[in-house]
């Protein structure tokens, strides 16, 4: 199975973001960009691709550590933008405030904690963002731009990332849909739940 390691967004803050993904939309109907569905928000932490049905057990153990020595990080969804460039977009994505050291400690935690298992973390440094589609080609790009330009400023709410969650990611034809494969909270004492 392809697996990811991400905490989620909160219901309040997965509605916003699917607001301001659909204003985007709106003013950029034939932008090509393959949208992510709004269940499907989440902050990455760590690829890991491939993983055999019979390595899971080893990587929710690798994720206890890091899980269990984070403190539950306040975040907030601020700001449109893309990357590499909204001139240049490939990846739409909604910026992160709040607690985003933390947030970066733990994507390093969670990193050194895999290594070992064979899983290298990213060549790139972390970047917190929360992706809302992928650019498929340069088609209606100048309408996204000016709208990711307009929306560099909006907030879009605030929550509380209580846990480290091991996700599937299974790919149909419509894209990928995300499943939890375990969920790990953060604190001392915290057991996975699956």
């Amino acid at each position: 199975m392809r697996c990811f390691v991400a905490v989620d967004v909160s219901p309040d803050v997965r509605a916003a973001l699917g607001a301001a993904q659909a204003e985007l939309r709106a003013a950029a109907r034939r932008a090509d960009v393959r949208w992510a569905e709004p269940a499907q928000f989440h902050v990455t932490l760590q690829f890991l691709g491939a993983v055999s049905d019979e390595r899971v057990p080893e990587v929710v153990a690798a994720l206890g550590e890091p899980a269990r020595h984070a403190a539950p990080i306040a975040l907030a969804a601020d700001g449109l933008g893309a990357f590499p460039s909204v001139r240049r977009p490939r990846v739409v994505w909604a910026g992160m405030g709040g607690d985003v050291a933390a947030l970066a400690r733990l994507a390093g935690a969670v990193g050194r904690a895999l290594a070992p298992l064979g899983f290298e973390p990213e060549a790139r440094g972390f970047h917190a963002h929360l992706t809302l589609g992928r650019v498929r080609s340069p088609r209606g790009i100048g309408r996204l731009a000016t709208a990711l330009e307009a929306a560099r400023d909006v907030a879009l709410g605030t929550w509380t990332a209580p846990e480290v969650v091991l996700y599937q990611s299974r790919l149909r034809p419509t894209g990928a849909v995300y499943e939890a494969v375990a969920r790990l909270p953060m604190g001392a004492g915290g057991a996975p739940r699956r």
